[in-house]
């Protein structure tokens, strides 16, 4: 499990659009602490400090204690809006949080050791079916991650649920079947179609063949050079000359 970080945010005391521009507007982000069967308590954290931690991996099973006038608050991120054009953060939510709590929780699923693959050196990719996996845990046993170490794999083989080494109290939502994580798949060869050979009929001719007819001569119905036609069997003089 992750190290739980402190955080200090300041209390809103009202809410609405205006208030929720004016805190953008100072470098701060509005966001809103729930559950436990209490009241909500409204925040700001610092724009560049919630952007940092967002960018981290695991996100959303890290705890957090958010320092309140006081008060500490151990949060779990459940929501982030982002901003359309320039993916900051401009509200999330925290779920107030025990280490008894049980929730459903998504975890990143991060492969190892791809050089030591006897697939993947011959050319085979990493087909993955899941990239996280959704699973039923207590916040104080939520993974960071789940490793999926691929050693010895061939193309062909398959890791499903159950080579996972799971913590003690994680179970999948999906407990009915043994399901597919990722496989190692052939390389995609694309071939190139071979051109088709037209076979031509008696007497027809080739693109660019000519007519066939002695070497010098011109071929009747044929234009002469000058663009007249030749005549059949005579000089191409005038006759009255």
């Amino acid at each position: 499990m992750l190290e739980i970080a402190t955080i200090s945010a300041e209390k809103r005391e009202r809410v609405g659009k205006g208030n929720t521009r004016t805190v953008r507007e100072a470098g701060l982000v509005p966001c809103v602490i729930y559950g436990d069967k209490k009241d909500p308590v409204m925040i700001s954290l610092e724009s560049k400090l919630l952007g940092r931690e967002i960018g981290q991996q695991g996100f959303f099973v890290r705890q957090y204690d958010i320092e309140v006038d006081g008060t500490k608050h151990r949060v779990l991120p459940r929501d982030v809006q982002l901003h359309p054009l320039t993916d900051q953060p401009i509200h999330v939510d925290f779920l107030r949080v025990t280490a008894d709590t049980k929730l459903h929780v998504n975890i990143e699923v991060v492969f190892l050791n791809e050089e030591e693959s006897p697939g993947l050196k011959r050319g085979g990719v990493i087909n993955v079916v899941r990239h996280d996996i959704e699973v039923i845990c207590a916040v104080a046993n939520i993974p960071t991650a789940f490793e999926v170490d691929l050693t010895g794999l061939d193309i062909g083989d398959s890791v499903h649920i159950s080579d996972l080494d799971l913590p003690e109290g994680v179970v999948p939502t999906i407990a009915d079947r043994d399901f597919t994580v990722a496989t190692i798949a052939a390389p995609t060869i694309v071939v190139e179609p071979e051109p088709e050979e037209v076979e031509l009929e008696e007497g027809e001719l080739e693109e660019g063949e000519l007519p066939e007819g002695e070497e010098g001569e011109a071929v009747e119905g044929a234009e002469a050079p000058g663009g007249e036609k030749a005549e059949e069997g005579g000089d191409s003089k005038d006759s009255r000359s």
